[in-house]
């Protein structure tokens, strides 16, 4: 009996939450979302302002070199590397596992005297074998960006960024009402700054790559939150005219309604980009598709919590500023005190002069606290 009970108390705390009626307060605790999102953003701009980005050679330009990576220590392959071309480098690292492992020596753009210099440097130390499992210096591979052409690559990253944000902003704007779009926004903004904080704290590399892969989780936080504010839209719809619940009530409810699908979209979007960064990354060594992983299942992430989190606290926020919300929720507390009379004073008025009044709902069953909503109670 009491694992049939647990089973059922299981599933009905499951169903409730899809349902909305888990009463989960999550527009009660806004102050809570605020404190936690300040914080990130504080850190996330002291951190950028002090350490900055650690930014690829496609946008500062300079020498990439890399070798199978054998068993050989990155400390000896960077004493051989600044031995050869007088050049300290800025980060010499294996990536990828098993046979597949690479060695990369990222350095200042070096001249081809100084590639030659390293390359022969390198083979002579260490004798690398190609593919074919033969020792030859065209076992080293190259590649080198200019400084201009890095200028250009981070002025077309700026470029596209912006054009995204305004397209973002345009389209919210004309497919939500005035303050979603705006909640929206100041979301989506919070999602960009947080991010860009964590790489400039744990000094990931940024590539073409992470700003494809930021530009794809944007979108994915802007989809979420038009899920979540479709739902307080429908719960919203005529609220202003019946004194069942008021506006963050209703927009409360919504987010229950939609929480546990915002869940299950994460962590469904999550396994693939896992997948790829263990397939890709760890066993291939593919550095472009790490890139594109990494800013994916943390944009992911931050963009769940800023859909269900903050973005309709901010929207119940700006409601509450209006004149017709507030006249709206002294109704709903007057109704709940039981002076009906006072509350239909203070509603706002229907068409034609007439109000329209829903009493607050009456309990149903005998055992039932009385005609007071509340999180949780449909």
């Amino acid at each position: 009996m009491s694992t049939i009970h647990t089973q059922k108390k299981s599933r009905g705390t499951f169903n409730s939450l899809y349902t909305g009626e888990g009463g989960i307060d999550f527009i009660g605790r806004s102050k809570l979302w605020y404190w936690i999102t300040g914080i990130l953003l504080i850190l996330s701009v002291l951190f950028i302002a002090v350490r900055g980005f650690s930014l690829s050679i496609d946008f500062e330009g300079g020498t990439k070199m890399n070798m199978p990576a054998a068993d050989y220590s990155t400390e000896a392959v960077e004493e051989t590397f600044t031995e050869a071309t007088g050049v300290t480098p800025e980060l010499v690292q294996v990536v990828g596992s098993g046979d597949a492992r690479i060695l990369e020596i990222h350095s200042e753009r070096l001249g081809d005297d100084q590639i030659e210099s390293a390359r022969l440097a390198l083979y002579e130390e260490f004798e690398p074998v190609n593919s074919e499992g033969v020792a030859t210096p065209d076992a080293i591979g190259n590649s080198t960006v200019s400084e201009s052409w890095g200028s250009t690559i981070t002025e077309r990253m700026i470029i596209a960024l912006v054009v995204f944000l305004v397209l973002a902003a345009i389209y919210i704007s004309i497919r939500l009402e005035r303050e979603m779009a705006i909640a929206a926004m100041a979301a989506l903004i919070v999602d960009g700054v947080v991010i860009a904080g964590i790489y400039a704290v744990i000094g990931f590399e940024v590539s073409p790559a992470t700003v494809i892969g930021l530009l794809t989780v944007l979108t994915f936080s802007i989809y979420d939150t038009v899920v979540v504010f479709d739902k307080v839209r429908e719960n919203t719809e005529g609220y202003e005219h019946s004194l069942r619940r008021t506006y963050g009530e209703q927009a409360n409810l919504a987010v229950n309604q939609t929480f546990m699908r915002s869940v299950s979209t994460t962590i469904i979007s999550a396994l693939p980009i896992i997948a790829l960064m263990v397939v890709a990354v760890w066993m291939m060594g593919v550095g472009t598709l790490k890139d594109l992983a990494l800013i994916q299942l943390i944009g992911v992430i931050e963009g769940t919590f800023s859909s269900v989190f903050l973005a309709t606290p901010i929207l119940v926020w700006l409601k509450n500023r209006s004149a017709a919300t507030k006249r709206h929720n002294e109704a709903v507390a007057a109704a709940r005190e039981g002076r009906l009379d006072d509350a239909e004073e203070v509603l706002t008025p229907a068409v034609g002069g007439k109000r329209t009044v829903a009493k607050p709902v009456a309990p149903e069953e005998p055992g039932q606290p009385g005609g007071t909503w509340r999180p949780g109670r449909s």
